[in-house]
């Protein structure tokens, strides 16, 4: 039934998702796979596929900022799983994109027979991490997860554009809502995060997120 798959992958670099396309073509025959190189690019191959099977999904390409797309994803998209591939293979950075909602973390160093047996546990309902890593979480860094996984898309997007520095008013702007709906989100982000300011939301979040997010925010 492999003709009915239809995988998103999701990465800058068009080598790599050349490569990772053939070794899904080679392990799921027929299988449909649609190409994304930028955030936007894998939520419009979403709602264009409907119910892809899996998001082949690299964390550093444009329109994310760390774990940001990641926890995006998982809070617009939460019946889809989302697999991350990426160059990082260090054991906490593995530990919180599962945190985060990640149905399995693949390094890019990974052979290919390992990457298919990854899609397939995936594919299969289950999680997969490399072999080795030690998956217990920092109890302070489950409880930042947990709240991150709490906020709404928009109030991702609100926290990812505070994290650039950018004011309520340029906020409003880029989302194209009111300067009042974005002191809300503010509001709930800060409220979600519990913390008093916006610098401290976004201090929270680079906390977690081992300093891949910028901490110029605006008081």
């Amino acid at each position: 039934m492999t003709d009915t798959l239809t995988f998103i992958v999701a990465d800058d670099h068009p080598l790599f998702r050349g490569a990772l396309r053939q070794t899904i073509e080679c392990a799921f025959p027929g299988a449909a796979i649609v190409e994304a190189g930028t955030l936007d690019d894998v939520a419009a191959a979403i709602e264009s596929a409907g119910d892809p099977d899996l998001v082949l999904f690299d964390l550093a390409m444009p329109g994310t900022r760390g774990f940001s797309g990641l926890v995006f994803l998982r809070a617009q998209y939460p019946a889809v799983p989302v697999c991350v591939v990426s160059g990082s293979e260090d054991p906490a950075t593995v530990r919180r994109a599962m945190a985060l909602g990640a149905s399995g973390f693949i390094p890019k160093s990974e052979p290919t027979g390992s990457i298919a047996e990854a899609i397939t546990t995936v594919l299969a309902g289950g999680l997969w991490t490399p072999g080795g890593i030690v998956m217990e979480q920092d109890s302070g860094d489950a409880e930042i997860a947990a709240r991150l996984r709490s906020l709404t898309p928009q109030q991702v997007r609100v926290l990812m554009m505070m994290s650039e520095g950018l004011l309520n008013k340029q906020i409003a702007y880029e989302l194209g809502v009111s300067e009042a709906t974005v002191k809300a989100h503010v509001s709930a982000v800060l409220q979600k995060l519990g913390v008093e300011n916006r610098t401290k939301a976004v201090l929270t979040a680079g906390r977690f997120e081992a300093g891949q997010w910028h901490l110029n925010a605006a008081e």
